[in-house]
């Protein structure tokens, strides 16, 4: 497959079966993918709600974490090597060794902040617009960043609308966020990414765009040449790697309303200036070829420059009937940089 033309240089040859785990370790959806500086890719799956790890070659390591989780959801590698695991339906972030010993837990398990979400009534645009008021940690959260400082850095975007800035040792120091959609306002904060720069791009999903803050949550800036952003990475030279979900036709934004047409999932990469350098997998034909996406949910990128892309296809696809069943393996792809 070839990207879009702005950045000929980031040309990618595609395996969509990279990473094929054994039955015993057969899941549903990748919820969230993250690489090792050597290599070693770590998966967050659901079904067996647990992590496997992998070699550069796609072998299968070890993997951990069953029966600890309730709905995995995101999972970044901090810089000391321990592994951060977000679990969504359980509102907790835990940190584990890399062999899976559990190490620290923020948050208290199966129990959600205050902020009045829940169903009631029809939905319009999705369930987070039923959150209430904005609350402390955690209902809902979504994903974990780690900054240059040390600080830890979460979305709580189902069940809330905040970003929550922790200590390096898990110390709540601040909150932000409200709902809605001007500067500093979330409809379902979903992915989070810190720059080596100092900022954080908070991928502000069912208002799609990207918000950019600084370290104390001051706004910064936005991006508007996204949808639906589930996740974030950015590579060594400062480009940055979204992966953004599909919305059926007929599905509407918080921001742009009902939409008329199909819009599959895709990747997108922008410049540190927020434009558009490269864009792919936007297909409605074959959405499970290799190189287009049913349902793109985690993004990392490796050392060599290689994208890993995480689908949860079995919630998002085969469960609620917009794929059929036999699609159901397009899981996880790797894209390999040419040249």
């Amino acid at each position: 497959m070839t990207a879009a033309p702005a950045r000929p240089d980031l040309r990618y040859t595609v395996d969509d079966r990279w990473g094929r785990v054994p039955e015993h370790l057969a899941h549903t959806d990748v919820a969230a993918v993250d690489v090792a500086p050597d290599g070693t890719v770590y998966l967050f799956t659901r079904n067996r709600n647990g992590v496997v790890v992998l070699d550069p070659d796609g072998t299968v390591l070890t993997a951990w974490g069953d029966g600890i989780f309730h709905t995995p959801h995101g999972l970044t590698l901090a810089p000391d090597g321990t592994v951060w695991c977000v679990d969504c339906g359980d509102h907790t972030v835990r940190r584990f060794t890399p062999d899976g010993r559990l190490l620290q837990t923020i948050g208290t398990p199966g129990v959600a902040s205050d902020t009045g979400y829940g169903r009631r009534g029809p939905v319009v645009v999705h369930l987070n617009e039923t959150v209430q008021r904005p609350a402390g940690p955690f209902n809902g959260c979504t994903n974990l960043t780690v900054a240059p400082t040390g600080e830890l850095f979460v979305a709580d975007g189902y069940g809330n609308c905040r970003v929550h800035r922790f200590t390096a040792d898990g110390e709540l120091v601040d909150s932000w966020g409200g709902i809605g959609t001007g500067p500093g306002e979330f409809h379902l904060p979903h992915a989070i990414c810190a720059t080596s720069d100092g900022h954080l791009l908070v991928g502000d999903r069912e208002n799609d765009r990207i918000q950019i803050f600084d370290l104390d949550g001051t706004y910064v800036a936005e991006w508007t040449d996204v949808q639906r952003p589930c996740d974030i990475a950015v590579d060594a030279a400062g480009l940055v790697y979204v992966a953004e979900l599909w919305r059926p036709g007929g599905n509407a934004s918080f921001t742009r309303g009902a939409s008329t047409t199909d819009r599959p999932g895709r990747v997108s990469v922008f410049d540190r200036n927020g434009s558009v350098v490269a864009r792919w997998g936007a297909s409605t034909v074959m959405r499970d070829a290799p190189g287009n996406f049913i349902a793109p949910h985690g993004i990392a990128v490796d050392p060599t420059g290689a994208v890993y892309v995480a689908e949860v296809t079995g919630t998002f696809g085969v469960a609620a009937g917009r794929v059929p069943a036999d699609m159901a393996g397009h899981q996880l792809q790797k894209f390999t940089p040419i040249g």
